[in-house]
């Protein structure tokens, strides 16, 4: 038997992480920008998250949900606690893609609605519900298709009062700031309409955190910037720093019943133990302040780089829009510089998620690695 061949690979293969970096089995050295698509949060192999994880293997890996697992709801309090919402509570799955799918069914139990209001670019996840929302038809089968999906221009106002007034939208649902669609931002004023209309036609807000949660823009989510509050909160990405988690933190309206949700997997006890783990070194390492006060740095030098045409995001989740296509840039500067970067579904733009734990030391070597790439390739264009 052979993989399934849907990724398109870089020919290296990382054997061991440290912190920022990444080694080869060549035993070439990375500077990891993009953390696995945002995922790793606190630094590879932090040693206090491999502690944690090593005693409870030896202790549970797993047992079903069908008995008390203490490590849920200690995760459950120290995240209420530590994102400003002690008040919601927390379901348990295994990705962001499982957390959309159980966010929209829980706004369609509570109103009794099924059509859903989504953006322009929205990067939601790969499941059926999750990739009908998603704005990318490439990636949807037939079977995807559906007429409960109503898809705005980005920041429309008149569209969205009208669907909102007449009573058939279920949920409305926008990314914290978008990831996969380029690292854009709703304004402020944006979300607060949002909620505005929301609250006057009973309809459920979900932001989808699922990349731009757990500090990676210096608050713990990104709609915090915006000064509301969702009715559902989508989590995964950096929830685990490389282990698989994900959640929905549910706010006060919802009522639970026996059967309304369920999982296998979803908040085993390495994956609990995993995410306290990530919230632990969170707090103890003031990572979110120093997401925002790196981010801020690589911002200011990026806007003063040439051949950069516009710097996009908050925290340590940028967006570098360039005068050219970047698929050349991104793979030069991992053959020539061995720096790791990522794409989004905009060509011209570059994705930057590195670990929060990441210095100003390491940010310089980047942006000297950019400029030399950059000038590589306008060289190239000039020639």
């Amino acid at each position: 038997m052979k993989l399934f061949n849907v990724y398109p690979l870089f020919d290296i293969t990382p054997v061991k992480a440290k912190g920022c970096y990444v080694w080869d089995s060549e035993e070439n050295c990375y500077l990891d920008l993009y953390g696995g698509h945002a995922v790793i949060s606190i630094g590879h192999s932090h040693p206090h998250y491999v502690q944690r994880l090593h005693e409870q293997l030896n202790q549970l890996a797993f047992y079903s949900n069908s008995v008390r697992n203490p490590l849920q709801e200690e995760l459950a309090e120290k995240l209420g606690e530590l994102s400003g919402y002690p008040d919601y509570h927390l379901f348990l799955c295994n990705s962001g893609a499982e957390a959309i799918e159980n966010a929209l069914k829980l706004a369609s139990f509570y109103n009794g609605r099924s059509k859903v209001v989504c953006f322009e670019r929205g990067f939601h996840g790969r499941t059926s519900g999750a990739v009908a929302i998603t704005d990318n038809a490439r990636i949807q089968a037939p079977i995807n298709f559906t007429q409960h999906v109503v898809r705005l221009p980005w920041e429309e106002e008149e569209q969205l009062r009208q669907h909102l007034q007449s009573g058939e939208i279920c949920a409305v649902v926008l990314e914290g700031i978008q990831g996969i669609g380029g690292v854009y931002e709703a304004s402020p004023a944006y979300w607060q309409l949002l909620r505005q209309l929301c609250d006057e036609t009973d309809t459920v807000l979900i932001a989808d955190e699922i990349q731009s949660g757990y500090g990676r823009t210096g608050q713990f989510f990104a709609h915090q910037h915006a000064g509301v509050q969702p009715d559902l909160i989508t989590l995964a990405k950096g929830m685990g720093n490389g282990f698989p988690i994900g959640g929905v933190m549910i706010g006060p309206r919802f009522e639970a019943s026996y059967g309304l949700l369920g999982t296998t997997f979803g908040g085993n006890h390495l994956a609990c133990t995993a995410g306290i783990a990530v919230l632990e070194v969170l707090e103890r390492e003031n990572l979110m302040h120093y997401a925002t006060e790196t981010g801020n740095y690589l911002m200011d030098k990026l806007r003063n780089t040439n051949g950069v045409r516009e710097v996009r995001g908050k925290g340590l989740m940028i967006g570098v829009e360039m005068e050219f296509p970047i698929k050349e840039l991104r793979a030069h500067l991992l053959s020539e510089h061995y720096m790791l970067t990522g794409s989004s579904s905009q060509p011209h733009t570059l994705r930057l998620l590195p670990p929060l734990c990441l210095t100003h030391v390491q940010a310089d070597d980047f942006i000297s690695a950019f400029g030399k790439a950059v000038a590589h390739f306008r060289e190239k264009t000039v020639d």
